[in-house]
């Protein structure tokens, strides 16, 4: 896989990490079906899903060539991202009119 599609496939998993604890009712997706679940966790999951993207893009990395180190705009710059991409789910899920 070459550098450029690694950058998408990151992207990609970003997109669908980052949207995925606001579009449904498990607990990390996996887990047991809430009635509801609360805020705290949706961002506690939102947390996770930050993480395990940095590592899949950190794996990727590293299969290519030598990982580089990373400074905190780094993190900062890829928490906004990662933000931003969550952004629909949020949208759908809290300001969005539901039925009944």
């Amino acid at each position: 896989m070459d550098q450029t599609a690694s950058v998408w496939l990151v992207l990609l998993v970003a997109a669908i990490a980052a949207n995925l604890p606001f579009v449904n009712e498990r607990l990390f997706v996996i887990g047991p079906r809430r009635e509801r679940k609360s805020l705290g966790w949706r961002v506690l999951e939102l947390g996770v899903a930050f993480g395990l993207t940095l590592l899949v893009g950190f794996a990727l990395e590293a299969r290519l060539g030598q990982r580089h180190a990373q400074g905190w705009e780094f993190y900062a710059v890829f928490a906004s991202l990662f933000l931003t991409l969550a952004f629909p789910g949020f949208v759908w899920r809290y300001l969005r009119r539901h039925r009944g």
